[in-house]
């Protein structure tokens, strides 16, 4: 009976530590929404702006966040408020598409509470670039009569040379002495 008590001790002590173990750490991801985020703001390369956003301390971004943009350009212009969505990229990865013109642009986001943040970068936009057209590339026919013509008489000599082996090996092998 000692031995049963000593085992179910044993279990409500070691429940009891992980209990008092874990409860620092649910409250510090309770606490952890509370934090500022890092909002990283860089062009695409093109007349767009990207934004990763994680959290100070380096965790990535797990939950959505409304992030909005405004811009002020060459020669005065204006863009925004421009509501940015969350793209497929990644966690906490956003991007405006192509909302500026040719130019450089001070760009800010925000982003709103719980956890609100502001960042400001200097981008330069440029038009969209497309693509060089193919060279085009002259189609010949081949000097010998046709693709892949010249290994099939190889393989039908092959295939010839086998059955005649295995015909010989069948002919010798089966005779009989009476």
């Amino acid at each position: 009976m000692t031995g049963i008590r000593k085992v179910l001790a044993a279990v409500f002590v070691g429940l009891a530590l992980t209990l008092s173990a874990a409860a620092p750490a649910a409250q510090a991801a309770q606490a952890a929404p509370a934090d500022k985020l890092k909002l990283t703001v860089a062009g695409d390369g093109a007349e767009g702006v990207t934004i990763q956003a994680t959290h100070t301390d380096g965790r990535r971004l797990e939950q959505v966040v409304r992030l909005v943009l405004t811009a002020t350009g060459p020669d005065g212009q204006r863009i925004g408020p421009v509501q940015l969505e969350p793209q497929p990229e990644g966690h906490g990865f956003y991007s405006s598409g192509p909302v500026l013109s040719a130019g450089k642009w001070k760009v800010t986001v925000k982003s709103s509470a719980p956890l609100q943040s502001e960042a400001t970068a200097t981008v330069q936009a440029q038009a969209a670039q497309s693509p060089p057209a193919p060279k085009p590339v002259a189609v010949t026919k081949p000097a010998d009569g046709g693709a892949g013509t010249g290994w099939w008489p190889f393989a039908a000599a092959g295939l010839v040379l086998v059955a005649a082996a295995m015909g010989v090996a069948m002919l010798f092998g089966r005779r009989r002495t009476d």
